[in-house]
């Protein structure tokens, strides 16, 4: 079994941790309303997803 020949320091340890950044979302035009939106999902304005209507959007009152 494998075992570590010593103990790693707490500044070694979190030197793997040092480097993590939470990055935006990439954000892409809508081919079919041109709002930006999520790459690879479904579009929140219109529902269309690779040129398809996926969600239905609900009618205005007005």
């Amino acid at each position: 079994m494998a075992v570590p020949k010593g103990k790693q320091s707490k500044s070694r340890t979190n030197k793997r941790f040092a480097n993590y950044k939470a990055a935006a979302p990439t954000l892409v035009e809508c081919p079919h309303c041109h709002q930006l939106m999520q790459a690879h999902r479904v579009c929140g304005n219109c529902g269309y997803y690779d040129k398809t209507e996926v969600v239905a959007q609900k009618e205005s009152k007005n």
